[in-house]
């Protein structure tokens, strides 16, 4: 099917780059096209049980949990997918390389909604889990796979390769919720998990047909364990294990265990591990004054996408239990499943993100592209926005009514519009700013800061708060309001820091 989109490259040859005689995919490096599939599918798999997820967790016929303990687990679970792909890059940086962590990371992936098809609390919660590592061992290196089609962070093309990357992140998010949601709101829960190992295992076999498109450096480990390192981590490994298998069962066994035992220490990991990263990079003193620099700018970025993402994956959590409770899920009479609201935001995405990457290529042409700085500001602003008008809803439900479902479109229109100033942009300036020495263990540093908004957001739902009041989604929204004007503000003190990015 990738072959299908290509065309024939006009531009001279620089081998492994899609040039010369060498098939290109919409003007960008062939290797494109296999990276585009391969995250089509996984996202087709992650985004539908993703979308089931909460749904499940609150359902009569699922585990039937209260809505703040739902919200909780499902936060906590996506704090745990990105916290994850920070070893996950650290294992292709020091043990396999990229090329070989994703395709280990599709096996993962699919043995973990295999898991969680089994009709069992206890197995569905390990199924979690194991897609959770699969996820991280993924997510990192497929982004620092594309960021190597391309000649280095000048590459004009390089920020639009990330946004046609994105459309494929958003085909699959798209039609999971459509087919897997439809199946398991309507069919069979467990049916539906069942469906997403399948979406992987498609994946998994597209990526390894089309590997040989991917750039050479796709498959070298930068800086390999010695043998002396490899037995330290394993012992360090298990030791960790041990310890915690004995916690958990001195716990269990003498009855106290509840599920805040496991919620609890992820959220609180999912707030400090970050931070704690952040400044062991920027303690290194191996690295050289520019990227210091870059460090100190990208510090910038990162909390700004913690607030952005804080609370725009809250679509999948609070929005989605609203529209179950409070939302009148039709349109001309027609009703349609919950999770089907999760597809508003990919189809919007790949409705939007081909007018933005055209948009941001005609404005660099022009010298009038907004400076990253810019669109993150927007992006937080946009966020926030969209939180504001959650209000409306919120007080439609408040006097007992239902609320239109056009409602929660408009606010994931507006959740869309902010995206594509922050996410893709993130993406390309995480490859630009990154130190050599952490070339794909970068990638995982930018997913921590969605680590870090999910777990604030975890944190809240286990301290009780309802992320449907009106106040605590007034809060949520003026907060990123102001951290979108604050950086707005201090666009020229990061811009110094960044040195030659922009």
């Amino acid at each position: 099917m990738a072959s299908s989109l290509t065309k024939d490259s006009v531009s001279p040859g620089i081998p492994g780059s899609g040039y010369g005689s060498e098939k290109s995919f919409f003007g960008h490096p062939r290797g494109l096209a296999t990276l585009f599939m391969t995250e089509m599918w996984e996202r087709f798999s992650y985004y539908g049980m993703r979308a089931l997820l909460p749904l499940y967790l609150v359902a009569p016929g699922g585990l039937h949990l209260s809505a703040t303990t739902a919200t909780a687990i499902y936060s906590v679970y996506l704090s745990l997918v990105y916290l994850l792909t920070l070893p996950g890059g650290w294992f292709a940086d020091r043990v396999l390389g990229p090329r070989k962590t994703v395709a280990v990371a599709g096996l993962v992936i699919m043995l973990g909604h295999l898991t969680l098809a089994l009709p069992s609390s206890g197995t569905f919660y390990a199924g979690l889990g194991i897609v959770a590592i699969g996820s991280g061992l993924l997510k990192a290196n497929i982004s620092t796979m594309v960021g190597h089609l391309y000649q280095g962070p000048d590459d004009p093309r390089r920020d639009g390769g990330f946004t046609v990357f994105y459309i494929g992140i958003n085909v699959g998010a798209f039609a999971a919720p459509l087919v897997i949601g439809t199946i398991g709101e309507n069919v069979d829960w467990h049916l539906g998990f069942a469906l997403a190992a399948l979406g992987m295992a498609l994946g998994l076999v597209q990526f390894l047909l089309g590997r040989r498109h991917l750039d050479t450096r796709s498959d070298v480990v930068p800086t390999p364990l010695s043998a002396e390192e490899k037995a330290s981590t394993l012992r360090k490994g298990l030791l960790w294990l041990a310890v915690a298998v004995v916690f958990y069962g001195v716990v269990g066994f003498s009855g106290h265990y509840t599920l805040n035992w496991i919620l609890v220490p992820l959220t609180l990991i999912g707030l400090v591990i970050p931070i704690a990263v952040i400044a062991r990079i920027k303690r290194d003193k191996s690295l050289d004054r520019v990227e210091q620099s870059k460090m100190s700018a990208y510090i910038w970025f990162f909390v700004a996408a913690a607030v952005f993402w804080m609370i725009y994956d809250q679509g999948g959590s609070t929005l989605s239990i609203f529209a179950e409770s409070s939302a009148e899920n039709s349109v001309f009479g027609w009703e349609f499943p919950v999770s089907w609201y999760q597809s508003v935001n990919p189809v919007m995405i790949m409705a939007l993100a081909p007018v933005f990457a055209w948009a941001w290529l005609a404005l660099n042409r022009a010298g009038r592209e907004p400076s990253t700085i810019v669109k993150f500001s927007s992006g937080l602003v946009l966020v926030g926005a969209s939180f504001f008008l959650f209000l409306a809803p919120l007080t439609i439900a408040a006097d007992g009514q239902k609320a239109a479902a056009m409602w929660l479109v408009a606010i994931y229109f507006v959740q869309t519009v902010g995206e594509l100033t922050v996410s893709p942009v993130g993406l390309s300036v995480t490859t630009k700013m990154a130190p050599a020495k952490y070339a794909s263990q970068m990638m995982g540093v930018w997913f921590l800061a969605v680590t870090a908004g999910d777990a604030t957001t975890g944190l809240l739902s286990l301290a009780g708060v309802d992320l449907n009041g009106t106040g605590i989604v007034t809060l949520e929204a003026t907060l990123a309001a102001i951290a979108g004007i604050a950086i707005y503000m201090y666009r020229s003190k990061v811009k110094t820091l960044m040195g030659n990015v922009n």
